[in-house]
C-alpha cells in the first residue's frame, strides 16, 4: 500500500523521550502523528530504515502505526519558542516521517507484561532480518495501547546502510546483538514461524524499498543515485532473506 502524503499544519509537542527528539504534529487530515524530522542528528538513513522496515512489518502482519510522509514548512518554526525546536524544524524543511499517533499508550513493560510466544518469535526474527540493535530491555521501542503490542521506531535498524557503498556481501551474516532483544525470552517458536515469514516477506521487500523517497537518498553519503540505491537495498534485503539461516539459527542458540 502506497504511504499516504500529508502536510504539517501545527506542532503540537516535543517527546523528548528519544534521541532524535520527534514531536507531535497536526495534519491537514487533521490527524496526530509522531514526526520524526530529516534534520535531526540521525539524518534521512533514519527515515530510510523508519519506512522500509514499517513497510515489511505491516506486510508481515505485525503491530506497527501507520507510516506517512509528512511536508513540513520552516515556517512553523515561528510559532515556536524554544530555538533548539526551531532550529530542528528549520533544518527539516521539505519531507518528512510520519507515524501514527497513539494517545494514551504505555511503554512496554518486560516484567509486567507477557507476550505471546509466536508474536514475540515473529518480532524476534523480524528484529533479526533488519538488523535492529534498538530492541532492548533498557529500551523496548514498544507500546501497549488497548490491550495491543505496537512496535514503533525503526531509526536504528538497517544499521549496515551507514557508510554503505551498495556491496551486498555481508547481507547474510549473524545478528549477534539479538542476544540483547527484549522479548527473546519469549521467542520459543523461532523454527515454527520461520518459513511463514520468509515467504509473506519476499514479496514485499521490492514494494517497500520502492516507496523511500528520492528526497532521503541524496546527499554527501549517497554512493549512487536514488533509483541505483533502491536496487542496492532490494539487492541486499533479498541477499539476507536467502541466507537467513544464519541469522535465524544465531537467534535460536541466543535464546537458548
Amino acid at each position: 500500500m502506497p504511504l499516504r502524503r500529508l502536510s504539517a499544519t501545527r506542532y503540537v509537542t516535543p517527546l523528548r523521550e528519544g534521541g532524535s527528539m520527534p514531536a507531535v504534529v497536526e495534519a491537514d487530515d487533521q490527524g496526530l502523528y509522531v514526526l520524526k524530522f530529516r534534520g535531526a542528528g540521525q539524518g534521512p538513513k533514519a527515515l530510510v530504515a523508519e519506512a522500509i522496515c514499517g513497510a515489511l512489518a505491516h506486510a508481515l502482519e505485525l503491530p506497527v502505526p501507520e507510516i506517512v510522509l509528512v511536508d513540513l514548512d520552516a515556517d512553523l518554526a515561528r510559532t515556536e519558542g524554544d530555538p533548539e525546536i526551531q532550529a530542528l524544524i528549520r533544518a527539516s524543511a521539505g519531507l518528512n516521517l510520519g507515524m501514527d499517533y497513539l494517545p494514551g499508550a504505555l511503554n512496554f513493560d518486560p516484567v509486567a507484561e507477557q507476550p505471546d510466544p509466536e508474536l514475540a518469535s515473529r518480532i524476534v526474527w523480524f528484529d533479526a532480518f533488519t538488523s535492529n540493535v534498538d530492541r532492548t530491555a533498557r529500551n523496548p521501542n514498544m507500546l501497549v495501547w488497548h490491550d495491543r503490542l505496537y512496535l514503533i521506531d525503526h531509526g536504528a535498524a538497517l544499521y549496515f546502510h551507514h557508510g554503505w557503498d551498495g556491496d551486498l556481501a555481508q547481507a547474510a551474516r549473524p545478528f549477534a546483538l539479538i542476544r540483547d532483544h527484549v522479548l527473546l525470552r519469549w521467542a520459543t517458536r523461532l523454527a515454527e514461524v520461520d518459513a511463514a515469514m520468509a515467504r509473506r516477506l519476499a514479496g514485499a521487500i521490492d514494494e517497500a524499498v520502492a516507496q523511500v523517497p528520492d528526497d532521503w537518498l541524496q546527499g554527501p553519503d549517497a554512493f549512487a543515485g536514488p533509483d541505483t540505491q533502491r536496487q542496492a537495498y532490494a539487492g541486499y534485503l533479498h541477499a539476507r532473506l536467502a541466507g537467513r539461516a544464519g541469522f535465524v539459527q544465531e537467534a535460536i542458540r541466543a535464546h537458548g
